[in-house]
């Protein structure tokens, strides 16, 4: 998304009141000069999955990156969910070549390495149809996700979490997305419809502890989503490129701009004062 997504305006302009010019630059853009900028936050880029390893190599080449690029090796790839615990939704992944099997339940396939909930499929429990696209993704190479679909989503949807700066924000609850034989989700991303919300004590706990599992320090992440299925249950801990729903809560742009900025002046100073040496 060239110019940004919605959240882009306000927060360009809550980062000039900060004394931070922001201007939105796409990644592949062989034209940017990525080294004048202080800082690069990494925000709508959801067109890396077919294109992971490039992506990468992009952030990998920074010198200044939030989140950092071995946070973003590490959370493109969702087999990253078999390490926090059991209280992230059960997935089995198949590789490409792997056999597969109609769960008796309902159940959702998606790509493991996905954005926007492009290629995610609900199906019926024993549902042959999903043959078809798991074959589809793996002749693609990639490796698939089977995970169950809990019916209370339709109900209660899901709950986000969002955090900035290692502190929580604010929340919303998203609808449910997946239709029964809606069949694979194509284009940037799946529209959400969203609404403001409380999390609970149960639900805010929980998000906790599945950021106490990640493989990096809170204070290291400039942004982080906590995605949960009603229970509550982990479904996807997002450090890449979430939608913050920044308009949906008082003081979330502003808190955000201020972490930016705090990052920006911690690395500006790290360049003028140059290595150190203890003797």
């Amino acid at each position: 998304m060239p110019d940004g997504d919605e959240d882009a305006p306000a927060l360009i302009e809550a980062l000039a009141a900060c004394d931070v010019e922001a201007v939105p630059a796409v990644w592949d853009d062989q034209g940017v000069d990525w080294a004048g900028f202080d800082l690069v936050v990494v925000r709508s880029t959801w067109d890396y999955p077919d294109r992971r390893e490039q992506f990468l190599a992009w952030a990998e080449s920074l010198q200044h990156v939030l989140n950092a690029p071995q946070v973003l090796r590490w959370n493109t790839d969702k087999r990253y969910l078999t390490t926090l615990g059991l209280e992230a939704i059960p997935t089995v992944f198949l590789e490409p070549g792997n056999p597969f099997h109609p769960p008796s339940a309902p159940f959702v396939v998606k790509p493991a390495v996905g954005a926007g909930s492009i290629g995610a499929a609900r199906y019926d429990a024993g549902d042959g149809s999903a043959l078809e696209h798991v074959a589809d993704l793996h002749a693609a190479g990639k490796t698939v996700m089977v995970q169950p679909y809990l019916e209370s989503v339709d109900h209660e949807g899901e709950i986000a979490l969002l955090y900035t700066g290692g502190a929580f924000s604010h929340a919303v609850r998203k609808a449910p997305i997946l239709a029964p034989g809606g069949g694979p989700g194509a284009g940037l991303y799946v529209e959400e419809r969203i609404t403001a919300t409380e999390p609970s004590r149960e639900e805010l706990e929980l998000a906790e502890r599945a950021l106490a599992a990640v493989s990096f320090p809170r204070d290291q992440l400039l942004y982080a989503r906590v995605d949960l299925l009603p229970g509550p249950v982990v479904l996807e801990v997002e450090l890449t490129e979430p939608s913050l729903f920044l308009g949906y809560a008082d003081g979330a742009v502003e808190r955000f701009a201020e972490a930016i900025a705090a990052a920006s002046q911690r690395r500006r100073i790290s360049a003028e004062n140059g290595p150190t040496t203890s003797q």
